[in-house]
């Protein structure tokens, strides 16, 4: 149907223009990355406190010690990170303010393609799917927002695992150390190869499409709920923060295993076969970490995680 000559083009062009979802998906993200580094750092640092620090096969008990940089001989490291605000201001007293900016630059690389992809991808499969409408039904917007959200983190997987690194690294030598984003890059290369870029895709994989899911399907639903009800009154930045609250806990609770785990099997160090000291997988890491730590364990660093996801 041909537009309104009165139509002024720019409107036509931009108004439909699916390109433009996949840039300000990206964009946005960007912008909140910069904003939510310190919150990322922390909640990494948080999630492999204590690692394993209980019921422990002595081979994997002194590797996981000798990695935090303590003797094999004495008990787990005592808690050095005693909650999301008081380990926010130790990061800073150890080693300064720059370090809850660690791992800005891979994830400034991450959210450029990894969020454009993934927001911009579920428009566009949400449209293919017929499910753009208020009243499409859930399941299509969990099962679009599922396949943009792992896409997006197997093409991108290289760049979240040097952000993972870089913010877990703290004062440990053994800990992974970069001079910067190309530097990782190359000597994840050299060491490994290019699967060594890929370390952890399976968990961050499941991890991003059930967060997708979760987050931009509740969103979607939650906001038109909301709207349609009466409860809230306009479609403004008031609903855009309430309701990206409400979905940034759903996504916090369906997939903090999963980060968890990610930020684990990422963080581990290798043997010479390119296989890691302590984990096999993802499912071997759940084992391990309910065995060692409890059901508590999947979900240490909720609160960050739950504050960077409802800022995303």
């Amino acid at each position: 149907m041909p537009e309104d000559k009165n139509t002024p083009v720019a409107v036509t062009v931009y108004r439909d223009a699916t390109w433009l979802k996949f840039v300000l998906g990206g964009l946005s993200c960007m912008v909140a990355a910069c904003v939510t580094n310190p919150i990322d750092v922390i909640k990494t640092r948080l999630q492999i406190q204590g690692e394993l620090d209980k019921k422990l096969t002595e081979a994997a008990k002194t590797q996981q010690q000798q990695y935090q940089g303590v003797n094999s001989s004495t008990s787990a490291p005592p808690k050095h990170y005693k909650g999301f605000v008081r380990g926010t201001f130790q990061i800073v007293r150890d080693e300064g303010l720059a370090a809850l900016y660690k791992g800005l630059s891979p994830s400034l690389l991450r959210e450029g393609t990894y969020s454009t992809m993934r927001m911009g991808g579920y428009d566009v499969i949400k449209d293919y799917m017929n499910a753009s409408d208020r009243d499409a039904p859930l399941w299509k917007k969990l099962v679009a927002g599922g396949a943009a959200g792992a896409l997006a983190a197997t093409v991108t997987n290289p760049a979240d695992l040097i952000k993972v690194r870089m913010q877990a690294a703290g004062k440990t030598k053994q800990a992974y150390q970069y001079r910067g984003l190309y530097d990782a890059f190359i000597s994840i290369y050299r060491s490994d190869g290019v699967f060594g870029l890929y370390k952890g895709v399976v968990p961050n994989t499941q991890r991003a499409a059930l967060l997708t899911a979760s987050q931009l399907a509740t969103y979607d639903h939650v906001k038109h709920f909301l709207l349609r009800s009466g409860i809230l009154k306009k479609d403004n930045i008031i609903t855009h923060f309430t309701v990206s609250v409400v979905a940034g806990f759903f996504a916090a609770v369906v997939t903090s295993p999963f980060d968890v785990a990610k930020t684990r099997i990422m963080n581990q160090k290798v043997g010479s076969d390119g296989k890691g000291l302590i984990y096999s997988g993802t499912l071997d890491c759940f084992h391990k970490t309910i065995k060692a730590e409890g059901i508590t364990g999947l979900y240490k660093g909720f609160l960050p995680n739950w504050m960077r996801i409802g800022a995303h």
